[in-house]
């Protein structure tokens, strides 16, 4: 994909991911297209195809409270992956969590001792989500799901850089700093049909 004047359609751009990317994508001089978690149901497939005609790529870090995790996360992908490409999108860089990418050892983050269960169905409806893409998904969408390794950092500066890492409870990475990391998966796509953590450097 061309890294100058590619049209991008953010999904999600109201929430703190969502504006550091269109932020990060106007940066480099892309055309940008934030779009609300609900211009019409991002969970409809027409929808999708609608709002994403006349783009390149998507970003999306949507969430909605009011739907069970486990219904809302797999019905957006669903949706995205017929979608997107009916539309003519040909990458998708989507915002996922942590909890069910694997750590050093191994087990899923969520699986480690400590690790906080209030939210494990949170968790559980966002792998479910990563699933339903990958069996959604066909060829001709280059997708990828990226999440900060641990947990975004709202305290310190930017440092510019990030790094691909396993799953850890104390990684850190501000949301200016992650947003690079989508935006470069944008402009030239090396990470393909995997879910993978960012971490500051």
């Amino acid at each position: 994909m061309e890294t100058n004047n590619s049209r991008i359609i953010v999904f999600g751009a109201g929430g703190r991911v969502g504006r550091a990317a269109v932020a990060e994508a106007r940066r480099r001089g892309h055309e940008v297209t934030p779009a609300g978690r609900a211009d019409g149901q991002v969970t409809d497939a027409a929808t999708v195809a609608r709002l994403a005609a006349g783009h390149d790529a998507a970003i999306v870090a949507v969430y909605d409270p009011g739907v069970p995790a486990g219904e809302f996360f797999p019905s957006l992908a669903r949706a995205l992956g017929v979608g997107l490409p009916e539309a003519g999108v040909t990458r998708l860089v989507s915002v996922g969590l942590a909890s069910v990418l694997p750590t050093a050892s191994g087990a899923l983050l969520m699986d480690v001792p400590g690790y906080p269960q209030e939210w494990r169905e949170f968790y559980v409806g966002h792998g479910a989500g990563t699933e339903a893409l990958r069996a959604a998904a066909p060829e001709a969408l280059d997708w990828v799901v990226m999440s900060p390794a641990g947990d975004f950092d709202d305290a310190d500066e930017p440092s510019g850089g990030y790094a691909l890492v396993p799953a850890a409870a104390d990684s850190r990475i501000t949301h200016a700093d992650f947003a690079r990391a989508l935006l470069d998966q944008v402009e030239v796509p090396t990470l393909h049909r995997t879910h993978v953590g960012v971490s500051a450097i």
